[in-house]
């Protein structure tokens, strides 16, 4: 297997095949908490410090799953003790089944003796020395991993947002959404959503409730449609919150929040709302790496 460093890695992203097997290993304050949670939020398994010999077992009871359990990621360290040694050879024996990675996460010796200091934790392997003591021996137990990863990533100069962006980055499935978006219609009458991150306000036009043909309907009869969109401020209000939260859902992908709920609210949550929420989401759909959902929470109630 040819070793990929961080910088060539960064120009492709990692296809997430079937069945495919992730080995997340490296240096103890290089990250692998951080890139594991990523790959958590991507919708892999992951299975934290597992000792090399269950591996075997872990993957052939994950085969069994199937569809349901298609990507796993494995944290494999030297928290395992003796039992790490024999991760090199269990890699190589697996890697003639399943498709398998091994991802290194790895940092300078300075930038690792910080981290312990920043946290106050001992390195795992320092013993009665120094953390430094610690780090080299390390770096030598995992010499022969380091050299046969499909993956190396340094991350000195990350933060963990801009590692957790690199991990999401590589290992999307080509063309996934890194942040899905629900568009939900309420009435205020209800109360307001208490998931809402945004709140937009459609009581600035005409209620339909008023027009005897038009109250009975819903929001998504076209009938209703038609009246909300031709209203005064209607279309002018669509393209300036939706040009206003493209930048903000661009934002959530930098900061690597997965999910936001953007509430569209009316009187009762049966009319306005839901046709403004319909346009919205039909606006947002287009943008890149974002996912768009709706959902009417008050529609039906009397």
């Amino acid at each position: 297997m040819t070793n990929v460093d961080e910088s060539a890695a960064a120009s492709a992203t990692v296809s997430a095949e079937s069945g495919e097997v992730l080995i997340v290993t490296g240096m103890s304050g290089a990250g692998r908490s951080t890139a594991a949670d990523a790959l958590e939020d991507l919708g892999w398994y992951v299975v934290d410090n597992l000792p090399p010999q269950m591996l075997r077992p872990l993957l052939d009871l994950t085969a069994l799953a199937a569809s349901a359990l298609p990507r796993v990621a494995v944290v494999v360290d030297v928290r395992g003790r003796d039992l790490f040694a024999e991760l090199p050879e269990v890699t190589r024996a697996l890697r003639r089944g399943r498709p398998l990675r091994v991802m290194f996460l790895d940092a300078s010796d300075e930038v690792l003796v910080r981290r312990f200091e920043a946290v106050r934790r001992p390195h795992p392997l320092q013993g009665d020395g120094t953390i430094l003591d610690g780090i080299l021996l390390e770096r030598h137990a995992l010499r022969a991993v380091r050299e046969s990863a499909d993956v190396l990533i340094d991350t000195s100069s990350f933060n963990i947002h801009q590692l957790a962006t690199r991990v999401i980055e590589m290992f999307s499935a080509e063309g996934s959404a890194r942040h899905t978006v629900t568009i939900m219609s309420f009435g205020f009458k209800y109360g307001l959503p208490p998931d809402a991150d945004l709140v937009a306000d459609m009581r600035f036009l005409p209620n339909p409730f008023w027009n005897d043909e038009l109250r009975a309907l819903t929001g998504e009869d076209p009938r209703v449609r038609d009246y909300v969109l031709n209203q005064e401020g209607a279309p002018e209000f669509l393209d300036s919150y939706a040009a206003a939260l493209e930048p903000v859902l661009a934002g959530y992908q930098r900061e690597n929040k997965g999910h936001s709920v953007v509430a569209v609210g009316c009187t009762g949550g049966k009319h306005r709302s839901v046709v403004m929420a319909r346009e919205l989401s039909a606006r947002l759909s287009s943008l890149p790496g974002v996912a768009v959902r709706v959902k009417h929470r008050d529609l039906g109630r009397e």
